[in-house]
Order: C-alpha cells, then structure tokens, then sequence
C-alpha cells in the first residue's frame, strides 16, 4: 500500500485517576492513583517528544490538579487539554461545564473538547449548553459488557453545532483501534489495520491512557491477562516503535481542536 500524503494522526490520550483496579474489586489509595498516572504521563510526553508528535490530553479536573507539572508539560510542548469530566468515576450533567471552567482556570487555556469517562454516552444537548465544540467519546464498536455502538456512524459528523469525533475503527468489519487492540494485537497486525482505516478515512482517532506505560502486571490490581499484557517498558518500547512507523509513513499529528478546519469543512459524513 504507498505511503498516504496528508493523512492526519489526532492521537489522544485519557488522563485520570488511576481508578480501574476498583473495577476489579480491588483498592488503591488515591495518592497512588495519581502517582501512576503522573509517571505515565511523564513516559508519553517523552515519548511524543522524541518523536515529534503531538496529542490531545483529555484530562479530568481532578487529575489536573493534583498534577499541575504534567498539566504545564502538556502546554509548554505544544498538546492540546481538553476535558475528561470533573471525577473520573462520578457524573452529572452540570460536571460538563465544571470540567471546563476549571479546566481553564487552571490552563489558562480555551478548552473546546469533551471525552466522557470509559466512552459511555452523554447527552448532545448538554455537552452543547456546557459550551463544547466537538466530542469525542463514542467508540463505534461492540464491546462485551460495556457497549453496543456498532450501528452508529464510525467517521465524524454533526450533531446541531457539536461535532462528534469517534474513536477509529476499521472500515467493514468495524474492529476497534483502540488501546486494548495495541496491547493484544501483534504490532505488525496493528500497525496494517491502522494503513488500513487511514487509507479509507484520511485519518485516525486513536486513544490511549497514561497507566498504561507503567507495570500493570501486579496481582494487587487483579487485572486480566487482555488489559496487563505488554504494559510498563514494554508498552513504552512499543509505542515508541509505532510512533516513529507512523512519521516514516508521513502521517501528520495533529490536535483534536483543529479537526473542524483539517478534515471537516463544515459537513459531516455517515
């Protein structure tokens, strides 16, 4: 397949609380949650600087707080914040516009975008009335025991003034790019379903989170071999593999809040 001229990577990540091992029946003290967090994210913005790449943080208020000197990484190399909810395990409709007031209290920067926790739905309406652009927290896929999306639109497209951004997945037979299929996928099979979906679509919405990149090995989260497998170095080592393919292929990185002006042009499509 040749090398795709102009395609744009818009390449993300989830900044949270590590709270996931509660998912699992698990606890974990809160400092640690961020500790982890806050060293992951430490190994992305190395990893996006060795590569020149940028990404768009979508970070809760929470996290953002109890780690300013990720937050002020984030906007010293050139990333885009954007907004991840007020808690990462709590919601309401009025943490829409919360999230991003304080979110820019704290930045000082304009925040446009909206990702809700684990990608689960979130009124249109109110995602538009907390004063949003764009939104990107469907995965237009099928997920056992977390959601069906997979009739919904799998390329951008407006809802009103809101434009929606999923999650990448490939044309066809609708498989996920996202964080889970990098893990478990051998990288050779990952990175030709990515030249895949870009060949098809002109780019790619592919997240990821920052506890990640550290060990997630350890028995005391409890996590299952699909989420713990090639985590820590080797993710970080993997990840660096994939992002220096994707500047070989010429593949542009680019931040979510300029998507509208790229690739939109004012008109969505199914």
């Amino acid at each position: 397949m040749p090398t795709p001229k102009g395609k744009a990577l818009y390449l993300s990540f989830d900044i949270e609380e590590f709270d996931m091992p509660l998912e699992y029946g698990k606890t974990i003290a809160f400092e640690e949650q961020i500790q982890i967090s806050t060293e992951g994210c430490h190994h992305i913005l190395d990893l996006l600087k060795r590569n020149n790449a940028r990404a768009t943080f979508f970070s809760t208020v929470v996290f953002a707080k109890h780690a300013p000197v990720v937050i002020q990484r984030i906007l010293n190399e050139g990333h885009e914040l954007a907004s991840h909810g007020y808690y990462h395990s709590d919601f309401k409709n009025e943490h829409l516009q919360q999230s991003r007031e304080a979110l820019e209290e704290l930045s000082g920067r304009k925040i446009t975008g909206y990702r809700m926790a684990r990608m689960m739905p979130v009124e249109t309406q109110a995602i538009i009335d907390a004063g949003y652009r764009y939104n990107s927290s469907l995965n237009p896929v099928y997920i056992p025991g977390r959601y069906n999306n997979y009739f919904k639109k799998r390329t951008f497209f407006y809802n009103g003034p809101l434009l929606e951004i999923p999650a990448s997945a490939t044309p066809f037979v609708r498989f996920p790019l996202f964080w889970l299929s990098f893990h478990n996928l051998p990288l050779w099979i990952y990175r030709r379903l990515c030249a895949i979906t870009m060949f098809k679509d002109n780019y790619l919405n592919i997240y990821f989170h920052p506890w990640e990149f550290t060990d997630l090995t350890q028995p005391r989260f409890g996590f299952p071999g699909f989420v713990k497998k090639k985590t820590g170095a080797k993710m970080v080592a993997a990840f660096d593999t994939w992002l220096k393919w994707c500047n070989a292929r010429g593949y542009e990185f680019s931040l979510l809040q300029s998507f509208e002006t790229e690739k939109a042009g004012g008109k969505g499509v199914a």
